[in-house]
């Protein structure tokens, strides 16, 4: 019998994206985009991000793993927003970095 797997430290709306629990404005694609974008481990993401707590960012990594279609696709919907905006309003330093990610 299968169980139903839960991440303690998140929330998944069913209207939004899936979420820190404890700080609802911080989901986890931003979180993942730390990893994809520096090779950051969860130790380095929490020494970077003071507010997050390895238990937190674990779940958010494990939420990914498991879940990688739906992170990938939520950045790949960003990303294409914001080549949006670049082409109507120009490129930000924000912007050229995240291109800079998509490319890679």
């Amino acid at each position: 019998m299968a169980t139903a797997i839960s991440y303690p430290h998140l929330e998944k709306p069913a209207d939004g994206p899936a979420r820190l629990a404890r700080l609802p404005r911080i989901r986890v694609a931003q979180i993942v985009l730390d990893y994809l974008a520096y090779g950051w481990s969860v130790d380095e993401m929490c020494r970077q991000h003071d507010y997050l707590s390895p238990a937190e960012a674990h779940a958010a990594m494990a939420y990914y793993f498991d879940h990688r279609q739906e992170i990938d696709a939520e950045i790949q919907s960003e990303l294409a927003e914001l080549e949006l905006q670049i082409t109507t309003e120009g490129r930000s330093a924000l912007a050229a970095k995240l291109m800079r990610l998509r490319s890679a």
